[in-house]
């Protein structure tokens, strides 16, 4: 209680800061001189896409799973109701693609796009100048600065120059009064690299530098992995960390080793809640994410966790083939769970590039029931009576924000055998019992085991008990009089087999960022609370 009222507090008297100094009395400050001396420092190593360019070119814009034909008018001028594809669209991270343009006609194009967000959302707004989405923007035209300006007339360069100079300005005077730890990260980053394309001192680009990792120690726990629990934040982190990190490589050889060593951790606390198709767990806010966007992210790094173990509150069990990633349900503090799901013993399973029990993942941002995605229920986890084990407030000066119920879970990895097991007492006040489960993976992960077992804490307990798997897409489900089987889009059939419980099929979506939600089904096992100590469960592939 006391973390969150100081949390409350601050909020409160930064966004009145905040507030004063956006103020259009103040913001007439924030315009400097053009900055003709930038220099381009900024490499750019994410993956780019000759396809993209023709299609924005057409008029069809996919950005964050959602594909919005303007039919030739600019997209800066539609009301898109997708919070996401506003996000991407605003970033101009799809600069990227225009790194290799091959005619004048596309480079001409990125310039166009840019001189256009410079002439309807140049003046400050609080919808397209938030400090992270700011943040973003300037390092996306930082690196790609000589692609703005090669071929334009002096004046376009001239806008293109005043405009980065603006929100430069804004990045500095806003910088201290960020009330989300990610947007003062992103902002602290992004300084970084305007120090180093404006060619500053030394000491201002290692001061500057010194304040990023003074920012990371209290946002990156000691595995490695950012306090939000969420695969999403940390690559947006990382793809930002990395820029910087090999821009200073140059000249700021200490600097760079020391974003080296952080980077390298937060690249093995991501291999940690990643599986075997390639893609980090769907937990906390973390969907669908661009293969093509990890594999130029794990390029970057050798560092991998390639063995049983824990990482910021999630278990990981590795054997033969198959990986699980498990969520203990940790809550972090209140500011860092704008976003987080309530996904307490929640597990992600696969085999090979196979993926065979998921989770729903976050629902898209204009979805209107997008709050059911972040419950219990939407994962593959235990709940009693559809309550999860943790709540999003619902109203208030929380509201929208995880808070914890009980006290905090435990997680414990077993190398020896590979075991995972997690307790969660989210659910021992209100009923009356804490679950414990445990995930083992056996002959060489060909088969997991689980136990879930309700322990007592009063001789009177309640509820009703279903426990889910979702299964992954266009996975047909076969039942039998005493199990059920399970054949992957792949052709590899698994058998379901369970005890102590009551057994029903029920449909469920698996969110795509490409293709919107995947119908699926899932598994749910029944049970009343006192009613069971118990309910086992197996996954096993079948052989030939």
């Amino acid at each position: 209680m006391a973390h969150s009222l100081r949390f409350l507090a601050r909020r409160t008297l930064l966004s009145a800061a905040d507030h004063i100094v956006t103020n259009p009395l103040i913001r007439w400050t924030w315009t400097g001189p053009s900055n003709d001396d930038l220099i381009g420092a900024l490499a750019e190593f994410r993956p780019t896409d000759r396809e993209t360019i023709l299609e924005m070119m057409q008029g069809r814009y996919l950005l964050a799973s959602k594909l919005v034909d303007t039919h030739g008018v600019s997209p800066f001028s539609l009301e898109v109701d997708h919070d996401d594809w506003q996000d991407d669209l605003q970033a101009f991270a799809w600069l990227r693609h225009f790194r290799d343009a091959r005619t004048d006609e596309e480079r001409r194009f990125a310039r166009t796009m840019t001189l256009d967000w410079i002439g309807r959302e140049g003046q400050f707004s609080r919808d397209s100048w938030g400090p992270a989405l700011t943040a973003r923007r300037v390092l996306n035209w930082l690196r790609h600065y000589n692609l703005l300006i090669e071929g334009a007339s002096p004046e376009q360069t001239q806008q293109i120059a005043r405009s980065l100079s603006t929100q430069i300005s804004s990045l500095k005077i806003r910088a201290l009064l960020a009330t989300d730890p990610v947007d003062a990260l992103l902002v602290a980053i992004a300084l970084v690299g305007v120090a180093l394309c404006s060619d500053r001192p030394n000491a201002e680009v290692e001061a500057r530098v010194r304040h990023v990792l003074n920012l990371v120690d209290t946002q990156i726990d000691e595995d490695g992995l950012h306090r939000t629990r969420s695969a999403k934040i940390q690559i947006q982190l990382l793809i930002e960390l990395i820029t910087i990190k090999l821009a200073l490589r140059r000249d700021h050889e200490q600097a760079s080793r020391d974003l080296e060593e952080l980077t390298e951790s937060m690249h093995r606390a991501l291999d940690a809640i990643s599986l075997g198709t390639g893609e980090p767990a769907y937990f906390n806010g973390t969907g669908q994410m661009p293969h093509d966007l990890i594999v130029a992210i794990q390029a970057q790094s050798a560092a991998r966790a390639r063995q049983t173990g824990t990482a910021g509150g999630y278990g990981r069990l590795i054997a033969g083939r198959s990986i699980v990633v498990a969520d203990s349900g940790l809550v972090a503090d209140p500011e860092f769970t704008a976003h987080a799901h309530a996904s307490a013993m929640a597990f992600e399973f696969s085999h090979g590039r196979d993926l065979v029990v998921c989770n729903c993942g976050p629902a898209p941002s204009d979805y209107d029931d997008a709050l059911l995605f972040r419950q219990g229920i939407a994962h593959s986890a235990p709940t009693i009576n559809a309550q999860s084990a943790a709540a999003v407030a619902p109203s208030g000066p929380l509201a929208g924000r995880l808070l914890p119920l009980g006290r905090p879970s435990e997680i414990e990895a077993r190398s020896a055998d590979d075991t995972l097991i997690i307790t969660s007492h989210g659910y021992a006040e209100r009923f009356g019992v804490t679950l414990e489960r445990h995930l083992t993976l056996l002959a060489e992960g060909k088969t997991l085991v689980g136990q879930d077992r309700f322990v007592r804490h009063r001789s009177r307990v309640s509820g009703a008990a279903a426990i889910r798997f979702h299964l992954a897409h266009q996975t047909e489900v076969q039942l039998t009089d005493d199990l059920i089987r399970l054949r992957l889009n792949s052709g590899a059939v698994w058998t379901f087999l369970w005890e102590g419980a009551e057994m029903r099929i029920e449909d469920s979506v698996r969110q795509s960022a490409y293709f919107g939600f995947h119908r699926t089904k899932q598994l749910v096992l029944d049970t009343l609370v006192s009613d069971a100590s118990e309910v086992s469960w197996i996954f096993t592939l079948e052989e030939n």
